[in-house]
């Protein structure tokens, strides 16, 4: 990856503005990053970084969250490909700032599942686990297969309904090209190294559900947990990370 990917205008790197870092006790043993998915911003995590940062037994934990390029904080320019070496050189360099110490989790919702695990098969020393948050698991032969762009149809028309300008947003497009649709993806899953846990809900049509039974047998590094609820990161889905990060601080210690 290249860390250091420059935008003309900005003449530096390329970096996502970090919208959330907290450790309540202010001693952190372990760092859990999050990242959000697509025409969306880090608020998606607004009321689990709450009800985390609330659990005592989190305490030791330093929570961060940042705004993926074109979207919430985030640098945003139609020169810009909002592709995943761009959003992966942001990522890494908004990371170094950091100046981490611990081990890390990354938790990704959506279509920020995508680029976690990309960014983990990069930094296998730096990222512990893996917590993929309604991952979409489109095989390549789903990809290719016309009724997948009719989903994405679906999909588009439902995002109008919140904002019909978002249609024409360069960023919202070219993710949903060159990152949703990248068919690449179910392979990075099958030889992910790291432990991942895949949280997701019982009325999540989006996602392809059909699919995650054949990654679990392809891969025994994930499992998955099953919860009521559609693809949002809900209170059924938020409230499994307490024990999974208990279980993290655990082993590390």
């Amino acid at each position: 990856m290249n860390s250091k990917l420059t935008h003309g205008i900005l003449n530096r790197p390329l970096k996502l503005a970090k919208t959330h870092d907290n450790c309540p006790s202010g001693q952190p043993e372990l760092t859990v990053i999050f990242i959000h998915g697509i025409a969306s911003d880090s608020s998606t995590f607004n009321n689990a970084l709450s009800y985390l940062e609330g659990t005592k037994s989190l305490q030791n934990i330093r929570f961060v969250a940042f705004d993926l390029l074109g979207s919430g904080k985030s640098y945003k320019s139609d020169e810009l490909n909002y592709d995943f070496t761009e959003q992966l050189s942001a990522l890494e360099n908004a990371i170094d700032e950091l100046k981490i110490k611990t081990p890390v989790v990354m938790v990704g919702h959506s279509m920020g599942t995508m680029i976690v695990t990309r960014f983990a098969d990069t930094h296998r020393r730096m990222v512990k686990k893996l917590i993929l948050i309604s991952a979409p698991v489109y095989r390549e032969e789903d990809v290719k297969n016309p009724v997948f762009e009719k989903a994405l149809d679906g999909f588009r028309a439902a995002v109008s309904r919140k904002s019909k300008e978002i249609l024409e947003d360069k960023a919202f497009n070219n993710e949903l090209k060159y990152i949703v649709s990248n068919p690449n993806n179910y392979s990075f899953l099958r030889r992910l190294t790291k432990p991942t846990i895949m949280i997701y809900g019982d009325m999540d049509t989006i996602i392809a559900p059909f699919n995650i039974p054949g990654i679990l047998k392809l891969n025994p590094n994930i499992t998955a947990i099953k919860t009521s609820g559609g693809h949002s990161v809900s209170r059924e889905k938020y409230t499994k990370l307490v024990e999974i990060l208990e279980n993290t601080l655990n082993e590390i210690k």
